[in-house]
């Protein structure tokens, strides 16, 4: 009787743990979405962000100003934060341009610099405009190159159709839509052998004609979509760089082959404001039990700037903001020690997150789990355990506990295989941690949002973001509970069928630490 006592309060006790502990986290996983969804931040933090800071490209004063911006919200939380230097970057501040073609009569074009371009004098640059044509050699190209002295220089493919290709295929009868497309298909491999005939590339071409006497580049990197281009970098030292519509590069294009040189004036303000150090904001809480072991909410701060990175990625930066800051108010004594990276300079080469592996080698064999958040607005749509071999228990274990609304449209790949650039998640999966990518539904990110001049706050889709901030507030919240250890062991990696030879776990980079000049 004694003994069967015993065993009876030894049942009782652990029965009241089991139910407490699922008591605790029914508690903590209801209050998470309470929190997500009554009480969001989201919209103001966008706000403040995108409208009030805007794009954020590497080494300018916008970037300083967000990493600024992100420490000070964190410790209003009650978070503690800081900005962490890793480099320097040639630090460039967009401003106001104007683009006009002046002749054959007046007209404003829609437009604006490239990144890192130079201004221009307080009176502008007006000069003919000439286009690049397609060559058959190298001595044609060199004998055409004097030419460009002095001229306003079109370096991209004429695109004749501003509609994009789902535009077309819906409207046009089946044979208009196969002739455009062989048509199209031509003239881009037309173009692309020229190019590769003189040895040239769109990342090489502005330098030899600004070293050629060029007054100033004109290019149109058409997005595949209504009214959208891409915005990247300038490549030149003293002539501006500027990016036209493709509506107005076409018009200024027939204008040439129809024997009319149209002239225009380019008045360009932009900043050379030397070198500026750079950074990631890394914020923390503390954990409580295990607080040398890790969960990384993981998502750069940068951007390209022509728009004002709301996708891509603002999205990100302010999600794991918002986790951070619903986990601080309903969870604020996690077990393991929960990071926030809002890493820099994502855009020239994951060079943050790379720079916080390097200085920060101690945690790596310590991390639970890295979660990154990147590609969009959309509902987290993805994962795949990145080559990890045992990511299936671990992560499945965390997302089952995680309401089916938020992941009854997931798909996972286990083990999946390891992501060697990209995205942030990269830098740690180099390192052998296991880092996850949630990547996000679609919504028109490639042709739209991504690196484009219309990525702006309007095409954030705040349902879909919210539904990311209760997934991964979840998702960390699981993963620090959790008694084991996440496993970081490796799978086989399958035979690579270019070499014949066994595919390669990605390598720990450095990042460039000093970087804008070239």
């Amino acid at each position: 009787m004694k003994n069967y006592s015993k065993i009876m309060l030894i049942s009782a006790a652990l029965s009241c743990s089991f139910t407490w502990s699922q008591t605790t986290r029914e508690t903590t996983i209801n209050s998470i979405m309470t929190e997500t969804y009554n009480d969001s931040q989201l919209e103001r933090l966008a706000y403040e962000l995108l409208d009030g800071i805007g794009p954020r490209l590497v080494g300018s004063p916008k970037m300083q100003q967000s990493h600024d911006w992100a420490v000070n919200q964190f410790k209003k939380w009650g978070i503690e934060a800081r900005n962490e230097q890793w480099g320097e970057w040639k630090s460039w501040e967009r401003g106001t341009s104007n683009i006009e073609m002046v002749y054959p009569y007046a007209k404003s074009l829609e437009g604006m610099q490239l990144a890192f371009s130079p201004s221009t004098p307080s009176k502008g640059v007006t000069a003919d405009v000439l286009m690049l044509p397609t060559f058959s050699s190298k001595e044609e190209f060199n004998s055409w190159l004097p030419k460009v002295k002095g001229k306003l220089v079109m370096v991209s493919q004429y695109q004749p159709s501003g509609r994009p290709d789902y535009n077309w295929k819906e409207f046009a009868t089946p044979e208009s839509y196969e002739k455009m497309r062989k048509e199209a298909s031509t003239a881009s491999e037309r173009w692309q052998n020229s190019m590769k005939i003189i040895g040239e590339t769109s990342r090489t071409m502005n330098k030899k004609l600004e070293d050629a006497g060029a007054a100033g580049i004109i290019s149109s990197n058409w997005s595949r979509g209504f009214g959208v281009n891409k915005i990247f970098s300038a490549a030149t030292k003293k002539i501006p760089v500027i990016d036209v519509s493709l509506e107005d590069y076409g018009q200024l294009f027939r204008m040439i082959q129809h024997g009319t040189t149209p002239k225009v004036k380019i008045q360009a303000n932009s900043k050379d404001r030397g070198m500026a150090p750079t950074f990631n904001t890394v914020a923390e809480i503390k954990g409580t039990e295990k607080p040398d072991e890790y969960i990384i909410l993981s998502a750069h701060l940068d951007s390209w700037d022509g728009g004002t990175g709301a996708t891509d990625n603002g999205t990100g930066t302010i999600t794991m903001m918002e986790v951070a800051r619903i986990l601080k108010k309903v969870y604020p004594n996690p077990k393991r020690t929960i990071v926030v990276g809002l890493w820099g300079s994502e855009e020239q080469g994951l060079n943050g997150s790379r720079a916080y592996v390097s200085a920060h080698q101690d945690q790596m064999p310590k991390i639970q789990a890295v979660f990154n958040q990147d590609n969009g607005t959309g509902r987290v749509a993805n994962i795949s355990g990145q080559g990890f071999l045992h990511s299936y228990d671990y992560l499945n274990r965390w997302l089952n506990a995680v309401p089916k609304e938020l992941t009854r449209d997931i798909k996972t790949t286990f083990p999946g295989t390891p992501g060697a650039g990209g995205s942030d998640h990269a830098s740690f999966v180099a390192a052998g941690v296991p880092a996850f990518m949630l990547a996000s539904l679609n919504w028109s990110y490639g042709n739209y949002t991504w690196h484009t001049n219309r990525d702006t706050y309007d095409k954030i889709v705040f349902d879909d973001v919210k539904s990311n901030v209760a997934l991964i507030a979840i998702l960390t919240y699981m993963a620090s509970e959790d008694p084991e250890k996440s496993s970081g062991e490796k799978i086989n990696l399958p035979v690579d069928e270019r070499t014949g030879q066994p595919m390669k776990w990605p390598e720990v980079r450095e990042p460039t630490r000093k970087g804008g000049l070239e």
